[in-house]
C-alpha cells in the first residue's frame, strides 16, 4: 500500500461526514484487537469449535482423471458452519463489535450467505441484527431468508433501484447513519470504505493460511494454480492472500460472465469493461454507464451480481498478479453439474465459476502440475435456481403441488 487504506489508486475512504467517527473509531479499534492476543485467542476457538474450521482440501480425483492434465484439488469451505467462507468474517467483525460495546448489528447481503452467517454469529454472540437484501435476491435465494429469519435476524427487503447487492448495500449505509453510536455496519466483502477490504482479508485470510499448510505439508511443494470465483472479493482475497508474494504461484479470479461479456448482462469488472470510479465509499473498478452511473449488472449467481470489485483486487489486476476471467452461466451450470455427478460435490453457483475454469485449463496442463480451487460455499442454497435450470417442467411441477398441499 501506498499510503493507509490504499492499495496503488485503489480504495480509501470516501464517506460522509456523520459517519467518519465510526470508521475512526473503528480503525483504531480494529488495529488493537488484531493485535490483542485474547481477542484472538477468543476467534480461534470460536473458528476451531463453532465454525468447524480447518475446512478440507480435498484431491478431486475423479474429475482430475477424466479431465486429464493437472490435478485439481478442492478447499471444501462449503463444510464451514453456515455452508460457506462468509462465516469467518462475520464472526470476526461481530465479536469485534461486541468488545468495542455495540449492541446491533447491521448487514448487507447478495446471495444471502453473508446474512444467514451474520445472523449465526449475533446468535451466537447475542446481538440484535438487522439484514437488508435487495427484493430481487429475496425471492430467488428465500431459503436464505427463512434461515436467517430462524437465526433471529430481521430481513428487510429492498425496493428500490436494481433491488439486488448494490442497493442492499446503500440501504444499510443508510439505516447506520440513523444511529452510529449503538449499531454496527457489518461488511461481507473485502470492498467499501478502509478499513474494510483489510478486515474483511485479515478475518479471511485462514482461508489461505490453511491452504498453504495442508497443501505443502501433505506434497511438499506450492500449488501450481490457485482459482477462486470474484465478486466484491472476500474469498478470493483471504484465499490468495498466503501467495500473493510467491509469484511462481498463478493466481486467478473467475467473475461472472452471465450471459456473455459482450450482451450487457453480466458483471465482469476487469475481464469485462469496468471503468474506474469512486462509489459506496471506496475507488475502484466499476460497472458504470458514460455519466458515471452503475450498470445493472447479472449473474446466474446472487453473490457475483454485483457492479463493483474489492480494491486490492483492482491493484492486483493493475499490477497483473492477479489474472481475470469469466465464466458464463452456461458454463457455470455445466460444471455444477460436472462435479456433483463425478465428484459428489453440490457447489454453490458462485464457486461453479472457478470450477468451471478449472476444467478448462487443467486439460491443457501437465499431469505433474496442480490446481486448487476455492469451493467458497456449498450450493444447496442455489436449489431453486439450479433445478429452474436443469429440470424446470419437473421443479415446476413439483411447486404447484407444495402449494396446493
Amino acid at each position: 500500500m501506498e499510503k493507509e487504506g490504499y492499495y496503488g489508486e485503489f480504495g480509501g475512504a470516501y464517506i460522509p461526514e456523520i459517519l467518519r467517527p465510526n470508521f475512526v473509531q473503528l480503525k483504531e479499534e480494529f488495529s488493537r484487537l488484531k493485535e490483542d492476543k485474547s481477542f484472538i485467542s477468543e476467534y480461534h476457538d470460536l473458528l476451531k469449535n463453532f465454525v468447524g474450521r480447518p475446512t478440507p482440501l480435498m484431491y478431486a480425483k475423479n474429475v482430475s482423471e477424466l479431465l486429464g492434465g493437472a490435478k485439481i484439488f478442492l478447499k471444501l469451505e462449503g463444510l464451514a458452519n453456515t455452508g460457506a467462507h462468509k462465516i469467518n468474517n462475520a464472526l470476526g467483525q461481530a465479536l469485534l463489535a461486541k468488545k468495542i460495546g455495540k449492541k446491533k448489528i447491521i448487514a448487507e447481503t447478495g446471495a444471502g450467505q453473508h446474512g444467514v452467517a451474520t445472523a449465526c454469529a449475533c446468535a451466537k454472540l447475542n446481538l440484535e441484527c438487522e439484514v437488508y437484501m435487495g427484493e430481487l435476491d429475496v425471492k430467488r435465494q428465500h431459503p436464505n431468508v427463512f434461515w436467517m429469519e430462524q437465526f433471529g435476524a430481521k430481513v428487510i427487503p429492498v425496493k428500490n433501484g436494481t433491488k439486488t447487492l448494490k442497493d442492499a448495500v446503500n440501504a444499510a449505509l443508510r439505516e447506520w447513519t440513523k444511529n452510529p453510536e449503538e449499531t454496527y455496519y457489518l461488511l461481507g466483502s473485502a470492498v467499501g470504505a478502509a478499513p474494510y477490504p483489510e478486515m474483511v482479508k485479515f478475518f479471511q485470510s485462514v482461508i489461505g493460511k490453511e491452504t498453504k499448510e495442508q497443501f505443502e505439508s501433505e506434497y511438499g511443494k506450492k500449488p501450481d494454480v490457485l482459482i477462486a470465483c470474484v465478486g466484491g472479493g472476500s474469498n478470493s482475497i483471504g484465499f490468495f492472500s498466503h501467495y500473493l508474494n510467491e509469484k511462481e504461484v498463478r493466481l486467478i479470479g473467475v467473475e461472472a460472465g452471465g450471459e456473455g461479456t459482450e450482451s450487457g448482462r453480466h458483471a465482469a469488472r476487469i475481464s469485462g469493461n469496468g471503468k474506474l470510479g469512486i462509489i459506496q465509499g471506496y475507488k475502484s473498478f466499476f460497472l458504470q454507464d458514460a455519466d458515471g452511473q452503475i450498470l445493472p449488472t447479472h449473474s446466474i449467481s446472487a453473490g457475483l451480481d454485483y457492479a463493483g470489485i474489492g480494491p486490492e483486487l483492482a491493484y492486483h489486476a493493475s499490477t497483473g498478479r492477479i489474472e481475470f476471467t469469466s465464466a458464463t452461466d452456461k458454463e457455470v451450470i455445466e460444471a455444477f453439474e460436472f462435479f456433483a455427478k463425478k465428484e459428489g460435490i453440490i457447489a454453490a453457483l458462485e464457486s461453479s465459476h472457478a470450477l468451471a475454469h478449472a476444467i478448462k485449463i487443467a486439460q491443457k496442463m501437465n499431469p505433474g502440475e496442480n490446481i486448487v480451487v476455492n469451493v467458497s460455499g456449498r450450493g444447496e442454497k442455489d436449489l431453486f435456481i439450479v433445478a429452474r435450470a436443469v429440470d424446470k417442467e419437473n421443479w415446476i411441477e413439483f411447486l404447484k403441488k407444495e402449494v396446493i398441499s
